[in-house]
Parts: C-alpha cells; sequence; structure tokens
C-alpha cells in the first residue's frame, strides 16, 4: 500500500497525519466522507485536494484501525 500523500510533522497540527504537508488531516477528511459528504464536495470545500488524497486518508485510516498496540507494564 502505498500511502505517499500522508505527512507528519511535529510542528504542525500537533503531528497528526495530514495531506502533502498541508494543514488537513486525515481525522478531518475521514470524519467528512463518515458524515456522507460526497468527495466531489470535499474536494470543492478543500480546492487544494485531489481524489487521490481523500483514497489515501481512508486507506491509512483503514491501515491503523486494524494496528494492535500492546503495552508492557513494568513488574
Amino acid at each position: 500500500m502505498e500511502l505517499d500523500r500522508i505527512t507528519f510533522n511535529p510542528q504542525m497540527m500537533g503531528g497528526k497525519p495530514c495531506i502533502r504537508g498541508m494543514r488537513i488531516t486525515v481525522g478531518t477528511i475521514v470524519g467528512l466522507v463518515a458524515s456522507d459528504i460526497t468527495f466531489d464536495d470535499i474536494l470543492l470545500a478543500y480546492p487544494g485536494l485531489e481524489i487521490e488524497d481523500i483514497r489515501q486518508a481512508l486507506s491509512y485510516s483503514a491501515w491503523r484501525s486494524e494496528e494492535i498496540e500492546i503495552s508492557f507494564l513494568a513488574a
């Protein structure tokens, strides 16, 4: 899976995953899609976005939801 449009910068948006270094987070895009906003309407609202940005945001979110985090407690 290629996610070359998902970027991370600790100095921007609290280090959240963003789209191509813009101040648009993956969470924003996923939230809009989850709210039944169409891809076309998202692209109109965010003129710098491209359809592939939306696809990769959804792919990244799906991938992250499958990760399992294990914490080890000190004895």
